[in-house]
């Protein structure tokens, strides 16, 4: 498929669980929220949207210097598919797809990004998927012939609600099972930072 594809993080969210800001948590020397960036556009995608809402400025300052452009969702409080949809709609209509990436997943890596996108230009698939181990999770790209679709999304997990209507059309990649990790309470941040590197 040709032109470019978007990257759009999602980092939106007000980290009750965790008790205090997390895209703004260290991990490996940087923030979350700037490590999610770095490897959006290391993996050369085009271009990098950053969906902010709680905290955005202190959010914006961890991106300074970065070639991303961020995108403040005014109904983020309503919950992650109000983020779904501002990020996508901020995407230019060159763009063949988009994909998705939670700023809370630190063992995302700019290969499996990289991955996605060659999937999507080799096969063609609107929709591609990570399955970690059998869990269908984030990074997901889709295809510009998904957006009106997901636009048309309403509740909770418009992410989901489009796997399920779109998987048996959807090309999957598989990744290790312990690249799933995202850091939504406490323990899943200490458990991060102590896990072997290389891991």
């Amino acid at each position: 498929m040709t032109g470019p594809v978007a990257g759009v993080i999602l980092a939106a969210g007000a980290s009750n669980r965790m008790g205090r800001n997390k895209l703004l948590l260290r991990f490996e020397g940087e923030s979350v929220l700037r490590r999610a960036a770095r490897c959006a556009l290391e993996a050369e995608l085009d271009p990098v949207i950053v969906v902010l809402g709680h905290a955005a400025e202190a959010a914006r300052r961890e991106l300074d210097g970065l070639a991303c452009r961020a995108v403040v969702n005014p109904d983020h409080e309503q919950g992650q598919t109000s983020s779904f949809h501002a990020g996508i709609a901020a995407v230019p209509v060159t763009v063949a797809a988009a994909v998705i990436i939670l700023a809370d997943m630190p063992f995302v890596t700019a290969v499996m990004l990289e991955a996605l996108v060659r999937r999507f230009r080799e096969g063609g698939a609107a929709l591609v998927l990570s399955d970690y181990a059998g869990v269908t999770a984030p990074p997901t790209l889709y295809g510009r012939a998904l957006f009106a679709e997901i636009l048309a999304t309403s509740g909770e997990n418009a992410g989901k609600q489009m796997v399920k209507a779109h998987r048996a059309e959807a090309a999957t990649l598989s990744w290790p099972a312990d690249a799933l990790s995202d850091l939504d309470e406490p323990g899943d941040y200490d458990r991060a930072l102590h896990r072997p590197r290389g891991a």
